[in-house]
């Protein structure tokens, strides 16, 4: 089940339509690191990463892994591990998964610049959870939590986040 983003904030599967948060730049067709934007296109569900101390494992077909306080992600296009998973502490620029806020508690991985991963064209493009009050992403596309954990539980392998202009 695909869930198909449009630039006006809006989110649909299977006939439901919610609100969502988009990156802060807008949406764009020339991402690159920094810009705010998400990008435009059809990007797959990697995986489901969850933390475990504040969400029960969710229901979903998606490959499921607990995250810790260790863990980030490299958002630093001269390092090797550029748009990849690293463990903290990191020397080059990374985000931390583990956060005080609540955005995090449940983070699809998108399949954005990840195959192969060109430095410098954008990281860490994810589905998760959105503020209150829908305040901009800084590239990623926000459900409200409940419409995320019910958008989980219908998601499959293979499914992708769809961002239209």
């Amino acid at each position: 089940m695909d869930l198909i983003v449009s630039a006006v904030g809006n989110a649909r599967w299977d006939g439901s339509s919610v609100r969502c948060a988009l990156g802060w730049g807008g949406i764009t067709r020339r991402k690159y690191e920094g810009d705010g934007a998400t990008p435009v296109g059809a990007w797959p569900m990697r995986r489901l990463l969850y933390r475990p101390d504040r969400v029960a494992r969710p229901q979903t077909r998606l490959d499921t892994v607990e995250i810790g306080a260790e863990d980030g992600w490299c958002d630093d296009p001269a390092d090797p591990a550029y748009n990849q998973a690293v463990k903290l502490p990191y020397n080059a620029r990374h985000e931390r998964l583990w956060r005080e806020d609540e955005i995090y508690d449940l983070l699809v991985v998108l399949g954005y610049n990840d195959d192969p991963v060109v430095p410098g064209l954008g990281s860490a493009i994810f589905l998760h959870v959105a503020r209150p009050d829908f305040s901009p992403t800084e590239g990623c596309v926000a459900l409200a939590r409940s419409e995320l954990e019910r958008f989980l539980m219908q998601a499959r392998p293979g499914d992708s986040v769809i961002v239209e202009e």
